[in-house]
């Protein structure tokens, strides 16, 4: 595939799969206009990188797929002024957009080889403030709180330490319950404490650390 199909194939994208599911934010349409997704997509799925699918990445995890990066995105309505924390960095195609929308961007990985290829992908792309740090969400410790937090895992319950990382006024893309019926939810750190707002359903696969525990049927 050439650059000119991957122009098209991104403008058909945004056209044809994000707008039409209620994505009309201009700054987010304009950043998945214009960065390159197939760039933080892995070799073998480049050519898939605009269809309607989550591709593989290694170690059980995916991409989103991209109307589900859109609806994300609109929903923490993420300002120049912000700093950002992401949740499972994976291609680094949302850590880019992030990048392209916030003041900061701090993305955490499990896997130090996801961690290595995204940032050599925002490198590549010129994206200098967004810092791709390898650590397991449920040990790392911040040392500051932030403006919004996307996770790109699904958790089973929403875990109180994130909550406990956001600012005042902060908000939180999550997705969370059971595969294969999960809610993708916007929460809010307001004055009288969390407020969610349910945005969609969807089926992602769970963070490490945040799957359901088993239950036993006798």
């Amino acid at each position: 595939m050439n650059t000119m199909d991957y122009a098209k194939a991104r403008e058909l994208m945004v056209e044809q799969q994000v707008r039409p599911w209620d994505v009309l934010d201009p700054r987010v349409l304009d950043t998945l206009a214009t960065l390159p997704r197939e760039a933080f997509v892995p070799e073998p799925h480049r050519a898939l990188a605009y269809a309607d699918l989550a591709l593989p990445l290694g170690h059980g995890e995916q991409t989103m797929k991209p109307v589900v990066e859109g609806r994300a995105l609109q929903a923490l309505a993420v300002d120049p002024t912000d700093d950002v924390l992401e949740i499972g960095t994976g291609s680094g195609f949302l850590t880019a957009c992030l990048g392209r929308l916030a003041r900061e961007v701090v993305s955490l990985e499990l896997h130090a080889d996801l961690a290595e290829r995204a940032r050599a992908a925002l490198a590549a792309q010129g994206i200098g403030n967004a810092q791709v740090v390898v650590g397991d969400a449920f040990a790392w410790t911040p040392t500051r709180r932030f403006g919004a937090i996307l996770v790109g895992g699904a958790v089973d319950t929403i875990p109180q330490r994130f909550l406990d990382w956001l600012q005042p006024g902060g908000r939180m893309f999550v997705v969370h319950g059971r595969s294969p019926a999960m809610e993708a939810v916007l929460v809010r750190n307001d004055v009288n404490g969390t407020r969610i707002e349910s945005l969609f359903e969807t089926d992602l696969p769970y963070l490490v650390g945040a799957a359901p525990v088993p239950t036993f049927e006798f």
